[in-house]
């Protein structure tokens, strides 16, 4: 880790307490604020510029699979929530319901969307009516609220940002490819822009979203070894589109009921770059989602020298589309490494007289802290490269703490001792509610995160009460 000898004494140490830091880190770094509502979070500019490059990259590729932008009204009237009575179930505890507006009580009070189904179904019931009207692959970025009683910045909020992908097709296997492809675009998402590895598979009946025939999930493994659910996609089959009366004309002139899919990610995943990359010293950000990617910083930044050639290295690495940055700040040049430090610059370019003199620069990269030297001439064609090494190294350090965290267990005592310690215990199960509470009970908080889709065995006997097993699983202790 970068300037590990020289710890940032503002951050609380990980090992130390790993939610403080967290709380140091978020504030610090300057990626949020705490407002006069709780649960409710301003988010500044810092980390709303990752959550736009994630836009970005998804975007791009939900259109590839034939995904358009749509925007649909912040309430939902509690007459067309109430249609859909297991996902309502699901919900209730958690919407904040408006009941007067104009200053008159509303006759059907209003809900905060909490998700969008119910409105997509409204407006599909209004859109479709043939099968030539099929599929309908929208998506929208907005937010939703959900009344939480313990909130933490971007992690769980009161109010977050997430973009939900809402899908009707006119057959099953449509629908559950969709859902699948867009778990890919999840994965790939993970290891091509923040460096995360992710864990796939199905959730278990009890962890499944309300009303859905099957979710699927992505999960991330976070540095104190707790699982965080970074996305979900969901097959609904056609329970949703049956209880709106969303209704087509078939290919045979008959009438059927479309098929429907949903999945979404949000601003959690800023959460857990932030977990799974930081260290004591901040943020390590991977270069790709970093709002700054290179760094530049002048030392004796009042030679006239030093500021040309500063100016001219950020000139050559814009023209490359890379994020680059100045800092001209009065600061003295080790403030300016530790801001830079703190908030997880990949890379930071030092210019000196000195090393003008001879044609040179100093390379720091955030993740190693590792120096070098380097000529100035030709230098901004070599950064690509550089941010590439960094964001694989990233991705493969990333990649053994899982592989190091996620053991095969075969008993309760050893399920316990696994979670206790942090990660993924892969193990069998007989496929019984009741086991799968009691391991939540007995291990205090472990929870069922995913069934794997490579079912390979690993034993022939369920971990709690040892009858024959009939799935492989995965559980942890999560956020």
């Amino acid at each position: 880790m970068a300037n590990k000898n020289n710890k940032n004494e503002s951050i609380t140490a990980r090992d130390v307490d790993f939610a403080q830091w967290y709380t140091d880190v978020v504030k610090k770094a300057e990626m949020m604020d705490y407002t006069s509502v709780k649960g409710f979070i301003d988010y500044l500019p810092y980390s709303y510029a990752i959550w736009e490059e994630i836009q970005s990259y998804l975007n791009a590729r939900f259109k590839k699979i034939g995904s358009k932008n749509v925007y649909l009204p912040s309430f939902i009237p509690s007459s067309l929530f109430n249609k859909e009575k297991e996902h309502i179930d699901g919900f209730a505890p958690e919407t904040l319901v408006a009941t007067y507006g104009g200053g008159e009580r509303l006759s059907d009070p209003l809900i905060m969307r909490p998700t969008s189904e119910v409105l997509f179904c409204d407006l599909y019931k209004r859109q479709v009516s043939s099968y030539r009207d099929l599929p309908k692959i929208y998506n929208q970025w907005c937010s939703v609220v959900r009344w939480e009683k313990t909130t933490r910045p971007f992690l769980r909020g009161s109010e977050f940002l997430w973009q939900e992908g809402h899908c009707l097709f006119e057959t099953e296997q449509e629908a559950e490819k969709n859902a699948l492809d867009v778990l890919d675009i999840y994965m790939d998402m993970g290891k091509e822009l923040l460096a995360i590895p992710f864990l796939t598979g199905i959730k278990t009946e009890k962890e499944k979203f309300a009303g859905a025939k099957a979710t699927y999930t992505i999960e991330a493994l976070m540095h104190d070894g707790k699982a965080l659910q970074s996305g979900t996609t969901h097959y609904f089959g056609q329970g949703f589109a049956e209880n709106f009366g969303i209704r087509y004309l078939g290919r045979d002139n008959a009438l059927g009921v479309p098929h429907q899919t949903s999945w979404g990610v949000s601003t959690r995943l800023i959460g857990a770059v932030i977990m799974v990359h930081g260290d004591d010293n901040g943020l390590v950000l991977p270069p790709y989602v970093a709002p700054i990617q290179v760094e530049i910083v002048p030392i004796r930044g009042e030679n006239e020298n030093v500021k040309a050639a500063c100016e001219k290295v950020l000139s050559e690495l814009e023209a490359l589309n890379i994020r680059a940055e100045v800092d001209n700040s009065d600061h003295t040049p080790g403030w300016k490494f530790a801001q830079a430090e703190m908030k997880g610059i990949p890379l930071r370019i030092e210019i000196g007289p000195r090393d003008l003199e001879n044609g040179k620069c100093v390379l720091a990269k955030r993740v190693s802290g590792e120096k070098v030297t380097e000529d100035l001439e030709g230098l901004a064609s070599k950064i690509p490269a550089i941010l590439r090494e960094i964001h694989d190294t990233m991705y493969q350090k990333a990649c053994e703490r899982l592989k190091e965290n996620t053991k095969v267990v075969t008993n309760m005592e050893e399920l316990k001792a696994m979670l206790d310690k942090g990660g993924y215990a892969k193990t069998m199960w007989c496929g019984d509610r009741e086991c799968e509470d009691k391991v939540k009970e007995e291990t205090q908080g472990g929870t069922s995160r995913c069934m794997p889709f490579d079912q390979t065995p690993v034993g022939d006997r369920c971990v709690c009460c040892g009858k024959p097993a009939k799935k492989v699983i995965y559980f942890a202790k999560a956020y």
